[in-house]
């Protein structure tokens, strides 16, 4: 069990007040998440052009949003940030003291965040012969995504992800993104929850491991605005102003 804690924003001029509420709900949102993972909390912020920063340390999210390196990140949220990527980690496999098994875990190219486990991810590795820089099974997802052929169109994108997590067994609920399209987030809720917001006012997608969390600080809204369990979701920054909610691309697993 571990927590997610995610912001999709619509690159924008917007208020010092509304970027304040933004960073704000972010760090609470963390914090709500800590009773599903205290051992290791990580934080990335994607920028439209593809630029990233990550910051995970082996410490609760209580201690982690009060250090030097959690301001620092929010500094780095403005205008054109896509992307405020967060988890909370109770470890199954690996290590919390080496941050290649804490989220957000790299691949490549992907970057991403699981709750859940995978349990052939050794199979896989050893099946695909991806890089393995860590210990923990949540790598596998983002390693076999990177392994798929961007030049595709966006259908069969999709459905290429979709071939390559057929081929895992266990519970797998994430979000990634790929800094060679990094206006773009896949969602996948498969066996752990996940719920989901979209604020107008922020123009922003807010997704949480934990419901009452969004209910409590969204409002009755809330109550009818659902991540469908056992589909890949393709969401895209660029494209929240006219799709809000909707996934742009929307497939059974």
């Amino acid at each position: 069990m571990c927590g997610i804690a995610a912001i999709l924003l619509f690159p924008e001029q917007r208020p010092v007040e509304i970027w304040q509420e933004i960073k704000e709900n972010f760090r609470k949102n963390l914090i709500a998440n800590q009773d599903r993972g205290w051992e290791a909390t990580g934080v990335a912020i994607v920028q439209k052009d593809g630029w990233i920063d990550i910051e995970k340390e082996p410490l609760c999210p209580t201690e982690f949003v009060a250090t030097d390196k959690f301001s620092s990140m929010m500094s780095l949220v403005r205008s054109e940030t896509t992307l405020l990527l967060g988890h909370t980690r109770k470890p199954t496999k690996g290590t919390p003291e080496d941050p290649h098994n804490n989220h957000p875990v790299q691949a490549g190219s992907v970057f991403g965040v699981h709750n859940g486990v995978v349990k052939n991810d050794d199979e896989l590795f050893a099946s695909c012969t991806c890089e393995r820089q860590g210990e923990v099974d949540s790598e596998i997802i983002f390693r076999m995504i990177e392994q798929v052929n961007l030049s595709t169109d966006s259908e069969n994108y999709v459905a290429e992800v979709i071939n390559q997590l057929k081929k895992m067994d266990g519970k797998i609920t994430f979000l990634s993104t790929d800094l060679r399209n990094p206006s773009q987030l896949f969602v996948m809720k498969h066996q752990n929850p996940l719920s989901i917001h979209y604020h107008q006012k922020w123009n922003a997608l807010i997704f949480s491991s934990r419901y009452a969390f969004l209910r409590k600080t969204f409002g009755t809204e809330v109550v009818t605005e659902v991540i469908p369990s056992e589909k890949l979701l393709l969401y895209d920054a660029m494209l929240l102003p006219d799709y809000g909610i909707r996934a742009i691309i929307e497939k059974d697993l």
